[in-house]
């Protein structure tokens, strides 16, 4: 078995008290990638020091030079695409498709930031004063802290880190403790591009030691973070007693509208995509199919007949549509909130238990006749679960899907377009799909949602970034 060490000022390090933890094949139970460091407190804080130390040299590094070293890795991940898509599948599951798709999404985002070197800058503003030159510049945060969720585990970390270091700040990146090693190689290609000792610092372990310290320590600048909204609201409380800024995503429960002239195959079609693709188990993963009256019963009688027929197993094999939830309690909630679906008198049309033995694989599911009240209308799941609703007509689908606290994703499928604009400007998410599925998202476009969603303050990728892992400065010169 492998053992995995932290990398804390470019030394590869065990925990202080040696301790470690298990990271096992969530579709093989008797496969054990390895052992990863369980980091105390104390590592952490050498980490903070360490991104402290090593940041005035990488801030005062010329910005293309930062851009090249994020160019250079963008080609080691193209270079080793299918080691480090097997390697994702192995650790969380998804598909060899799915996951070959998010090392190159990686690929692409380290890619369009390596660029950003060449366009960071300010702006030169009309002086009210004669004889005086008014501009802006950019510059870096300081320290961040990254704290980063299983499910995208090679993307998210990419999207989150390659902006922070191509502006200049240093990093402390902590991955989840269910995906660490998918984390780990995207450090790793960085390592190789010839990123700096201490710039970026990759530190696994529990919330409690690791978390905590790094979202309460006065040393840190930022904390960005993808998670649940409990967790995010207990970092958001921590971080905001040293005025540390903080951006935070939070999940989902992501509808789709499905109006009387849509054709049925295509909104089946989204709805699979967008419901049971990666098992569910992202943020804007669709939850609620919210269906005009008039092909309500068509739609679900084709929605759980293509349900009924995907192939469920290990992802790393052929023919694989879904792959596995990613560890025993994730299957857990997942039939835990079936049986409550079904208790709160949803009716079950496909799936509702577990799909095979030997890994943790459950059907993909579909209940009907779900109303907005429910449960499993209003908690994220993360989850192949999939809620009909019925409405009477746009009016009433809009009201149904607006009555919740979450606003990340939402999609309509349509023939109309006045009613598709209509309902971007009437529903309330950060990301809104017209005839496409909730999730998949443009890496150049802002992304953030409203509501629970986010803190309602930083949106991630594209240019969006700069605003959160830069600071504005304002200069004047007078030289008449």
């Amino acid at each position: 078995m492998q053992n995995f060490k932290n990398l804390i000022g470019g030394e590869w390090v065990e925990a202080g008290d040696g301790a470690t933890f298990l990271n096992e094949n969530p579709a093989n139970h008797e496969d054990v990638i390895g052992a990863f460091a369980s980091a105390t407190k104390e590592d952490t804080r050498a980490a903070i020091e360490a991104a402290r130390a090593a940041l005035p040299a990488w801030a005062n590094m010329p910005p293309p030079s930062r851009g090249a070293i994020l160019d250079k890795a963008s080609r080691i991940l193209e270079a080793r695409q299918h080691e480090y898509a097997a390697i994702l599948t192995r650790e969380e599951g998804k598909t060899r498709s799915e996951a070959l798709g998010e090392v190159m999404r990686a690929r692409d985002i380290f890619r369009y930031y390596s660029g950003e070197g060449w366009r960071m800058g300010g702006d030169v503003l009309p002086s009210n004063t004669g004889g005086e030159l008014l501009y802006t510049s950019r510059e870096a945060l300081g320290v961040v802290g990254i704290i980063t969720p299983w499910n995208f585990p090679i993307a998210i970390p990419a999207w989150k880190m390659a902006p922070a270091l191509v502006y200049g700040n240093t990093v402390v990146f902590k991955p989840a403790s269910l995906a660490p090693h998918s984390g780990l190689v995207l450090v790793e290609a960085l390592v190789e591009a010839g990123l700096p000792a201490g710039v970026v610092n990759y530190i696994t372990g529990s919330g409690r030691n690791v978390g905590d310290e790094l979202v309460s320590s006065p040393l840190v600048n930022g904390v960005s973070f993808t998670g649940s909204y409990g967790v995010g609201v207990s970092i958001y409380e921590k971080a905001i007693r040293n005025m540390t800024r903080v951006q935070l995503e939070m999940g989902g429960k992501n509808p789709v509208i499905v109006l009387n002239d849509a054709d049925i195959d295509t909104a089946v079609k989204l709805a699979v995509a967008g419901g049971f693709g990666l098992t569910g188990q992202a943020c804007t993963a669709t939850s609620r199919i919210i269906v005009e009256d008039g092909i309500a019963d068509a739609f679900a009688a084709a929605l759980s007949d293509a349900a009924s027929n995907l192939v469920v197993g290990d992802g790393l094999e052929a023919g694989t549509q879904m792959g596995p939830a990613v560890s025993q309690d994730q299957l857990e909630t997942d039939l835990e909130y079936i049986g409550i679906g079904q208790s709160e008198g949803a009716k079950l049309l496909a799936g509702g238990d577990v799909a095979k033995e030997g890994g943790h694989f459950v059907k993909p599911t579909v209940f009907d006749f779900v109303e907005p009240k429910m449960r499993i209308a209003q908690e994220e799941i993360f989850g192949p679960v999939i809620g009909i609703m019925r409405a009477r007509d746009f009016d009433d689908a809009i009201e149904k899907a607006n009555s919740i606290g979450f606003g990340l994703s939402a999609g309509i499928v349509t023939n109309n377009l006045q009613r598709a604009f209509h309902f971007a400007k009437r529903i309330e998410a950060g990301v809104v799909k017209i005839n496409e599925p909730t999730t998949g998202l443009a890496l150049q476009a802002p992304f953030g949602g409203f509501k629970h969603s986010s803190a309602n303050t930083f949106k991630e990728q594209g240019p969006a970034a700069i605003e959160f892992y830069t600071r504005t400065k304002t200069v004047y010169v007078g030289h008449g």
